[in-house]
């Protein structure tokens, strides 16, 4: 999809830089966002006849060749999919070789689960060259609960045998205040990626929580869901276009239902449950060890692994 990096809205047939910025300001800045939209929404939004609307729509359409393709092309395209790897084998053996480029991989659980551990590792990993299961590229961590820690990062990188100043160098960390700052940063991850830097994974720590705290009590819940739903679908458009993996966490309740086994269940909703490619959940095991399950993926057994969190990282034993 090369195509949207090359060709702005201005391109399109009848939309000018006036008609392209109002279309950016209301979140409709990309190729994708014109193609999928019906020609009297897009109308109404930008201040143009239907008419006009529909040659545009259409001409988005075309540059994005939304067709259908035979599933030898697809495979082809499945070669060019990363995984980055999590440095511990059993970990990346349950994720299929570890986490995956074009997908969003979530990772629920309790506080102390190893969520954003997971994070500061997939952080300095996806920076090792690709035969050493990394994407020799750059990360961009939104952060809404304050969790990154440069100085795990440092740790990490001097276990892998990276320098960890070039390291920390290598991530662009911003704090997310609120959930409109959230979603307005994906859009400012697509700005760092237009300007050249290598962006292989963009990670949110955590997804939910800013949507949780503003959004509260049944009468806001559809409103909240419309929202998070844009926002996933914003996340899946950059993982599509520019081969990025996608990591998020996120928190947990107590399903009150569950009468017999673990009743921790993530927030968010079959929302968030179908926009996730790859779904895990992590608790606490014996020893100081962390279980990690498979809960949903299109292609992987629902499988657990055991895996240990050190001072030098993630790993299979200590």
């Amino acid at each position: 999809m090369t195509e949207e990096n090359e060709v702005k809205l201005t391109d399109l047939p009848g939309i000018g830089p006036t008609t392209a910025s109002k279309l950016e300001d209301s979140g409709y800045g990309d190729l994708m966002s014109i193609a999928v939209m019906a020609p009297p929404d897009l109308s109404t939004l930008a201040d143009i006849t239907e008419s006009t609307a529909r040659k545009a729509i259409n001409a988005a359409r075309k540059l994005l060749k939304l067709e259908f393709e035979d599933a030898v092309q697809y495979l082809r395209k499945r070669e060019e999919v990363l995984k980055i790897t999590t440095s511990s084998k059993n970990f990346n053996e349950l994720l299929g070789g570890g986490i995956e480029t074009r997908s969003i991989t979530e990772a629920f659980g309790a506080f102390g689960s190893g969520k954003s551990q997971l994070a500061h590792q997939a952080a300095v990993n996806v920076q090792l060259p690709i035969e050493q299961g990394g994407a020799n590229a750059k990360v961009a961590w939104i952060d809404t609960e304050g969790t990154f820690r440069p100085e795990r990062i440092k740790q990490i990188a001097e276990g892998s045998g990276l320098e960890p100043e070039k390291t920390l160098k290598n991530i662009f960390v911003a704090r997310a205040f609120n959930s409109d700052h959230q979603v307005l940063l994906v859009d400012k991850v697509k700005d760092l990626i237009k300007n050249g830097e290598p962006i292989k994974l963009v990670i949110i720590d955590s997804l939910m929580s800013h949507f949780r705290a503003e959004f509260t009590g049944r009468g806001q819940l559809a409103d909240r869901q419309q929202r998070i739903n844009k926002h996933l679908h914003s996340l899946i458009r950059l993982a599509e276009a520019y081969n990025i993996a996608v990591y998020i966490t996120n928190q947990v309740m107590a399903d009150p239902a569950m009468m017999f086994g673990d009743p921790t269940r993530a927030i968010g909703g079959h929302i968030l449950g179908h926009a996730s490619t790859y779904r895990i959940y992590l608790r606490r095991g014996k020893k100081d060890a962390r279980v990690a399950k498979m809960v949903d993926s299109p292609n992987l057994p629902e499988t657990e692994c055991v895996f240990f969190i050190t001072e030098k990282g993630l790993c299979d034993e200590i």
